[in-house]
């Protein structure tokens, strides 16, 4: 690919090794969309290369490795970009009592920073295309917070407040933004939050080490235990929409649980919905 030959209404996503940007990116490649995939490892990069999808290395964790992704990214494209799809993330699991500080900076760092930096640094490419869109992978942890999920609550938390920040101050332009808050997905997320836990948290010098034994059981399972968990693919449908269609929603509420939690935290006293979380953590 060379200058003189830009690429045209090319989408970012990031996070594509596995999981739901894997799927996103494969299944619009496949719709004959211009895909620009993102990966954090070289050997992933090459992985996605050889399976026929232009891929990129970004460490949304990493603020040069950003800037060097963006000046890959203007080149490809001409600077002007269509669409970005912030999808890279990961969840620190344990009590807030637990995390250190430089868990939750760790954690904010990945979700939420490097989300801002990549942003404003394709703005102008974006504010370059007739009709740019921005779609954020937010979570039903955006909307609701459980225990032992603190740090990743937070950063969805934060990650809600700062999109609607931007959909308001984008209003004069052609962007559109919208948020895609999933429930349970079957992805890799759990065996990276196991990781992370592990990474942060002593178990045994805590007075949650029995209630977390249940929760490393869950993130250790091969297949998540809740009955309405979807597969990675249940995206693909949502965010086509979010980028094509000329009304976009604001947000996109996948699988039953988030729906119904939406519902709830409107309908609910807060020491109510208080009793429905507690139950379900």
């Amino acid at each position: 690919m060379t200058a003189t030959t830009p690429l045209k209404n090319a989408i970012l996503i990031t996070g594509c090794s596995t999981g739901i940007g894997f799927a996103c990116a494969n299944a619009l490649h496949a719709q004959g969309h211009t895909v620009i995939a993102s990966c954090r490892q070289a050997e992933d990069v090459t992985r996605l290369q050889q399976q026929g999808l232009i891929c990129i290395q970004l460490d949304v964790s990493d603020s040069n490795s950003i800037d060097r992704a963006v000046a890959t990214i203007d080149e490809m494209t001409g600077g002007v970009l269509f669409g970005l799809f912030n999808n890279g993330a990961y969840g620190q699991p344990g009590a807030l009592e637990d995390l250190p500080t430089d868990a939750l900076r760790a954690q904010f760092e990945t979700n939420v920073f490097g989300w801002h930096h990549l942003t404003q640094a394709l703005l102008p490419m974006l504010l370059s295309h007739s009709g740019g869109r921005i779609v954020q992978n937010s979570s039903v942890l955006g909307i609701v917070a459980l225990k032992y999920r603190g740090a990743y609550n937070s950063s969805k938390f934060a990650l809600e407040g700062w999109t609607d920040t931007l959909r308001l101050e984008l209003s004069d332009t052609p962007i559109k933004v919208s948020l895609i808050e999933p429930g349970p997905i079957e992805t890799a997320f759990r065996a990276n939050a196991l990781s992370a836990f592990k990474h942060w948290v002593d178990p045994n010098k805590s007075r949650h080490q029995q209630a977390y034994q249940s929760q490393i059981d869950r993130l250790a399972a091969d297949e998540g235990g809740n009955k309405y968990t979807l597969p990675a693919d249940a995206l693909v449908a949502p965010l086509t929409h979010a980028l094509f269609s000329p009304r976009p929603k604001v947000r996109y509420r996948v699988t039953q649980p988030t729906v119904w939690m939406a519902i709830l935290k409107r309908l609910l006293p807060s020491r109510w919905l208080d009793r429905v979380l507690l139950k379900g953590s």
